[in-house]
């Protein structure tokens, strides 16, 4: 029986996408790349425990093989009223760091970057460094930033960008209390 939520369509496009033979597919997970060909043309229905560690393997929720949506589209646009502001970030040790991301695209599903606006009203009073697996990209749009990078203070003005690996514990600050926004894109 053809499956509903075309998983197998799903899991096709994740592994293509990610420019994956079955066999590799099929190393990773503990399948027969045979599984893995019959799952992809809907032909087996994954129990859910094979789903999840399919799920597990390519980083994903398992909800998304139940999403009813449309297939994938190879563009968004997101309208500036249209942003989510995603949260005002509070420190570890719970003071606010007087700044808010807003993501820029949220529709498109299994995206490698995350592109956000950063908006910070003053300079954080603690300076508690952060490292995180993936990449960075900050562009600063408005005012002057301080990055801490290591061992390293970097001043940033507008128009100013830089690069780096999210590995290395850093920090964005506010130079002053003048407004600063910033162009963040951050990847996995």
């Amino acid at each position: 029986m053809p499956m509903d939520y075309n998983i197998g369509e799903k899991i096709k496009k994740l592994r293509k996408a990610r420019k994956l033979t079955l066999q590799q597919v099929a190393s990773e997970t503990g399948f027969s790349p045979a599984l893995i060909s019959q799952i992809e043309n809907n032909n087996v229905s994954p129990p859910i425990a094979t789903l999840s560690k399919i799920a597990k393997f390519f980083d994903v929720k398992i909800g998304m093989f139940f999403d009813e949506e449309e297939a994938e589209s190879k563009y968004e646009v997101v309208r500036h009223n249209e942003r989510r502001v995603v949260s005002r970030v509070i420190s570890k040790s719970g003071t606010g760091h007087g700044y808010t991301y807003e993501a820029l695209s949220f529709r498109k599903r299994n995206k490698k970057m995350e592109p956000f606006l950063l908006s910070v009203s003053e300079r954080a009073q603690e300076e508690t460094l952060y490292s995180h697996e993936g990449e960075e990209f900050l562009l600063i749009l408005e005012g002057k930033a301080e990055l801490i990078l290591e061992e390293e203070r970097i001043f940033l003005e507008e128009g100013d960008a830089v690069y780096f690996d999210s590995d290395a514990k850093h920090r964005l600050l506010a130079y002053d209390d003048s407004g600063l926004r910033v162009l963040a894109v951050v990847t996995r």
